[in-house]
């Protein structure tokens, strides 16, 4: 972790403040390297985050067994893995009344009509909900009154640029420089 700053106090005040958070969100774990950038009297806060590598997608199919009963026009899904319920259910709630799905039990569902296709439904993405919980974190780090925001994130590597003024290129050059530097391990 990097905070540049021409007040030494002040980058070890905000050392402090992004480590606090970062173990307040548990985010410490998942995170590969900071590097941040405040200088009050321009006034502008850089912040670029590398995250680390999270597992892949999780669809529908990998975590259910999909079975369509044609005289009945009824797809029925076998749970296999019940911890991903709650996100299915809200996917499917989203994408369907409540009435419409029938829950007999616990481990199945039963939909009209044919939803193979649902196979194919994302129902947890870790590299999207590292990334939103990272923001959260970012916009609590954020100084007060610093709602002019320039995201320049990447893949792997969440990173914006604040200021309560207007954004000049020489801060978002510098916030590229930082991206590249976390790209290269440096």
């Amino acid at each position: 972790m990097l905070v540049e700053c021409y007040d030494k106090k002040g980058a070890e005040v905000y050392e402090i403040i992004i480590k606090q958070i970062f173990q307040d969100l548990v985010l410490g774990a998942a995170v590969d390297d900071l590097k941040a950038y405040v200088n009050p009297d321009d006034p502008v806060f850089i912040l670029a985050i590398k995250m680390k590598k999270t597992s892949t997608v999780v669809e529908f199919g990998d975590v259910a067994n999909f079975t369509y009963d044609k005289a009945d026009d009824v797809t029925r899904i076998l749970i296999d893995d019940e911890n991903y319920l709650p996100n299915i259910l809200n996917k499917l709630w989203r994408m369907f009344s409540r009435d419409e799905i029938y829950q007999p039990n616990r481990y199945m569902l039963e939909l009209s009509g044919n939803q193979m296709d649902l196979e194919n439904l994302v129902i947890d993405d870790p590299h999207s909900n590292l990334q939103r919980r990272i923001y959260d974190a970012i916009f609590r780090i954020l100084p007060e009154g610093f709602k002019i925001i320039k995201d320049i994130s990447t893949k792997d590597i969440v990173a914006v640029v604040a200021t309560d003024e207007l954004i000049m290129d020489a801060w978002v050059e510098k916030a590229n420089e930082y991206i590249a530097e976390l790209n290269n391990g440096m």
